[in-house]
């Protein structure tokens, strides 16, 4: 923390669209040392308004919200705002939600067991410029710079598929069941289903087997003994 801030607390502003939560995060913040509330935000436009008008030190942000999320208020304050920070204070540790986060410009991210010292530790190490992540987001992250990468070739990715819905293709078109998929690729079974429904509609697909053939015939998998 910078000397400036050192000698006066940090000013934060909560983003929650649940208003229980909101209010008992801002409670809690008020009982913490170092930590100032200068406001509280719905949704992410609202969250998003609050740092151009108050100049806070640190965004606290939940991920899913209505009309402007977390993944997009953080990049559009990391954008507008670089002097205020963000971390991430969400229900979700999953892939789905830590990577496009951290894309986005959070520094922080913490789930929402998370007690009041990791609070702090979080916003006091964002605001030194290093990183403020639980010991598991910490170890996720290791995790996943250790697995070995789901081949996808280079080439754009066919009919508007993304990157991610393309990974559980070829996955599919290796012949890994959802639960295999989501171990591989550390997320939920859920997760999967969504994705595979996604590119189902996507490409007019209505089975695996025709999955598979989809693959090989957009050259994403080598058909055996190809």
């Amino acid at each position: 923390m910078t000397e400036e801030r050192g000698a006066a607390p940090a000013r934060v502003v909560v983003a929650d669209d649940q208003t229980v939560v909101r209010e008992g995060i801002v409670m809690l913040l008020g009982l913490l040392p170092g930590i100032e509330v200068v406001g509280a935000a719905a949704d992410g436009d609202e969250a998003v308004r609050l740092v151009a008008g108050l100049d806070p030190d640190v965004v606290l942000m939940d991920l899913r919200m209505p009309r402007c999320d977390g993944v997009e208020a953080t990049r559009r304050i990391r954008s507008e705002h670089p002097r205020t920070q963000v971390v991430v204070l969400t229900t979700f540790a999953d892939d789905e939600s830590l990577f496009p986060a951290l894309r986005a410009g959070a520094r922080g991210y913490l789930t929402k067991d998370a007690g009041g010292d990791e609070i702090v530790r979080a916003v006091r190490s964002v605001l030194s410029g290093d990183a403020g992540l639980s010991p598991g987001i910490q170890r996720r992250l290791l995790e996943r710079l250790s697995e070995p990468e789901v081949s996808v070739p280079a080439q754009e990715t066919p009919d508007g598929l993304t990157l991610r819905e393309t990974e559980v293709l070829v996955l599919i078109a290796e012949g890994l069941s959802n639960q295999e998929i989501a171990r591989r690729l550390q997320v939920s079974t859920a997760t999967v289903k969504t994705h595979i429904n996604n590119l189902f509609a996507k490409t007019g697909l209505k089975g695996r087997a025709q999955a598979v053939r989809y693959a090989f015939g957009k050259g994403l998998v080598r058909p055996p003994g190809g």
